[in-house]
C-alpha cells in the first residue's frame, strides 16, 4: 500500500490526460525507467481524477517520451484491450518515430489500446523487428496474399469455341491465349510483419474433360491450328469426337478446361523459400454434328 501511494504521488506531477492523445508517464521510484519502445505487455491503466496511472505487473510503472501516448481505463485492476498493426505507409528515415533507428532496425508499429475516457482509442508507436506478442509470420501465408494480388483466372480458351462447327471423327485441336492473369508467368510481392515475399505463378498443365468421357492432359498452352494443317491430329493438344452431341443438353457436349498453376515463391533478402499449386476452371460448349453427304 505504501508503494502504491508513492505511484500516486508522483502521477500527480504528470501532464493532464484532458485530451483523447495526452501523454502520460509514470516515473517508477522501485525499478529503472523502462523505454515505451519495449513497454510491458501486461499492466493496467487506471484513473485518478484528471490524472492517469499505468502500471505493469510488477508493479513499476511504464514510462516513455517523444510521440508516446498512454491513456485511462476503466480502473486500477483492468487490463486495456490493445491491437498492433504495421504501419502504412512507413514513416520516412530521420522522422521522430523511427527514435534515432531506420528501416534495417525493423518497421514502426503503431499500437492503440481502447483505455482512453470511456473506452476511446488511445495509440503509442515504436521501433521492432516485430510487435511484441506478436507469433512468427509464416511466409508461405504471406506467398498466399502475393498470389491473391495476381487474380489468376481458368485458361482463356481460343479452341473448341462454343459457336463453333465440328464434325464427327476429325480431330479437333485444343489451344488457350496466353495471358498473365490465365497463363503467367505472373510475379507478385505481399509483406507482413516486416517479411517481404515475391511469389511467380505459371501454368504447368491443362486438364480437357471434353463431356464425353474422355479426358486430355497437355502439358502447355497448344497448338493454334490453321489450314494447312488439314486433318491430321493436334501435335500437342487434341481430341476426336467418336459421336455426335445430338442426345446431350442443349445439343453440346460440356467441355470444362482446368488449368495447374505452379507457385513458386522466396523471401526477398533470405534463403526461405518454397513452391506450392493452385488450380483454376474455364468452361465452354461444343456441338459436333455428322458429316452429310450430298448427292
Amino acid at each position: 500500500m505504501e508503494d502504491r501511494g508513492r505511484h500516486a504521488a508522483a502521477a500527480r506531477l504528470l501532464t493532464r490526460a484532458g485530451l483523447t492523445l495526452a501523454t502520460a508517464f509514470v516515473v517508477s521510484l522501485t525499478a529503472p525507467v523502462q523505454a515505451l519502445a519495449n513497454p510491458p505487455d501486461g499492466g493496467s491503466c487506471g484513473s485518478a481524477g484528471k490524472w492517469v496511472v499505468c502500471e505493469a505487473d510488477d508493479d513499476t510503472a511504464a514510462s516513455g517520451s517523444g510521440s508516446h501516448h498512454t491513456g485511462s481505463g476503466s480502473g486500477p485492476s483492468s487490463k486495456p484491450v490493445c491491437t498492433i498493426a504495421k504501419m502504412e505507409p512507413q514513416p520516412p528515415p530521420g522522422s521522430m518515430f523511427w527514435e534515432g533507428k531506420s528501416s534495417k532496425d525493423g518497421a514502426v508499429y503503431q499500437r492503440t489500446c481502447a483505455n482512453g475516457p470511456e473506452g476511446a482509442p488511445i495509440s503509442d508507436t515504436f521501433v521492432a523487428d516485430t510487435p511484441p506478442g506478436a507469433p512468427p509470420v509464416d511466409p508461405a501465408v504471406v506467398a498466399q496474399q502475393a498470389v491473391a494480388k495476381m487474380k489468376l483466372a481458368g485458361p482463356d480458351i481460343a479452341s473448341p469455341r462454343a459457336a463453333g462447327s465440328y464434325i464427327v471423327g476429325v480431330p479437333m485441336w485444343m489451344w488457350v491465349n496466353k495471358g498473365p492473369t490465365t497463363y503467367g508467368p505472373n510475379t507478385a510481392s505481399a509483406s507482413a510483419g516486416g517479411v517481404t515475399v515475391t511469389a511467380t505463378a505459371k501454368v504447368t498443365k491443362i486438364v480437357w474433360r471434353m463431356g464425353d468421357g474422355a479426358t486430355v492432359t497437355c502439358n502447355g498452352p497448344g497448338t493454334a491450328y490453321t489450314a494447312s494443317y488439314g486433318r491430321q491430329e493436334s501435335p500437342t493438344c487434341g481430341h476426336t469426337y467418336s459421336r455426335t452431341s445430338a442426345t446431350q443438353k442443349g445439343g453440346k457436349y460440356a467441355v470444362a478446361a482446368t488449368s495447374t498453376w505452379a507457385i513458386d515463391w522466396q523471401v526477398n533478402g533470405g534463403g526461405v523459400n518454397g513452391q506450392f499449386t493452385e488450380t483454376r476452371q474455364s468452361q465452354t460448349q461444343v456441338g459436333i454434328g455428322e458429316l452429310q453427304v450430298v448427292r
